[in-house]
């Protein structure tokens, strides 16, 4: 299995997880907001990945959660679903649910914490995405687990080999490390990465790379048109739609992908409720944003860019 095996590509939203007022997930909310992905024409969902506050939930509601974005999308696109947990066992138990509800794939990261060696690393890799027979996404998410595997020599080509890898989420704050794992892995499996900004559409137009993995995918309007502009190799359409979205990410996010006003995922859903969209709450640890000047700030950013 490689990239020729799927039809992953283009802009994906990470999803976040509705939370109602209680904490309690919001079943409602999140078929809503499947719904709404489906409608802005995302090329794929994910699920259950950092956006969606996966480690603050049970594993029953880590299967709800799936289950319901898979059967609310009902094919209209790939729902892949994050199954990153401490072992091997427990993201193999988590894909083995996802197989089980009909979805198009899964993702993990390392396991958190554990700072483990290459060698660990793609044992542990080999052991789960050989747990099922689904296509499956490495997550490179320093940020998050405080091992970049691009930093490995020679790694992503070892997970880029193993029979069920068929595309990489290279999330790693260092822009130039994450083309290597273009030039070296994009043959064999889509790479997903930092590609909206100009920057990278000359990496898309003239190395290679397949899409974004977006958290929240609050700038669906103008990354979907942007990567129809790249599909077609429309330079200058992707170039103005790019510079839109860029009005919005550019000033909430910083390229380490921490929030410019806030934690990143309680700042995502202070947007998508001025935008009207169903991100509920968050979950602790997290708070919501409620100060008011840090409310009026994103506020501006959300109006001047246009997007609502």
């Amino acid at each position: 299995m490689d990239r020729r095996d799927v039809s992953w590509r283009g802009y994906w939203p990470a999803a976040p997880t509705p939370f109602d007022s209680a904490g309690h997930l919001d079943e409602d909310a999140l078929r809503r907001l499947m719904d709404l992905y489906v409608r802005q024409g995302v090329h794929g969902i994910l699920v259950n990945g950092s956006t969606g506050e996966w480690f603050s939930q049970t594993p029953a509601e880590r299967r709800d959660v799936a289950r319901i974005a898979v059967s609310e999308v009902a094919g209209r696109c790939p729902v892949v679903i994050g199954v990153t947990a401490y072992t091997a066992a427990e993201a193999i138990e988590l894909a083995r649910h996802a197989a089980e509800i009909g979805a198009d794939g899964v993702l993990a990261t390392p396991p958190p914490y554990v700072h483990p060696s290459a060698d660990e690393t793609f044992a542990f890799y080999r052991e789960v995405s050989g747990g099922t027979d689904l296509p499956f996404m490495v997550y490179n998410w320093p940020r998050g687990v405080a091992v970049d595997m691009g930093r490995y020599d020679g790694l992503f080509q070892r997970l880029a080999d193993l029979p069920q890898v068929v595309a990489i989420k290279d999330s790693t704050g260092d822009w130039l490390s994450m083309i290597s794992t273009v030039e070296q892995c994009a043959d064999r499996v889509a790479v997903f990465g930092s590609f909206l900004h100009r920057r990278g559409l000359a990496v898309l137009l003239g190395v290679g790379g397949d899409g974004n993995i977006d958290g929240g995918g609050v700038g669906a309007p103008y990354a979907v048109p942007y990567y129809a502009c790249v599909q077609a190799k429309d330079r200058d359409g992707a170039i103005a739609w790019v510079d839109r979205y860029q009005s919005l990410s550019g000033k909430l996010i910083n390229p380490d992908y921490s929030g410019i006003f806030a934690s990143p995922i309680p700042q995502l859903k202070a947007v998508m409720a001025l935008l009207g969209q169903p991100g509920g709450r968050v979950r602790p640890p997290l708070l919501p944003v409620i100060e008011p000047t840090t409310l009026a700030a994103i506020r501006k950013v959300v109006e001047e860019s246009g997007i609502g």
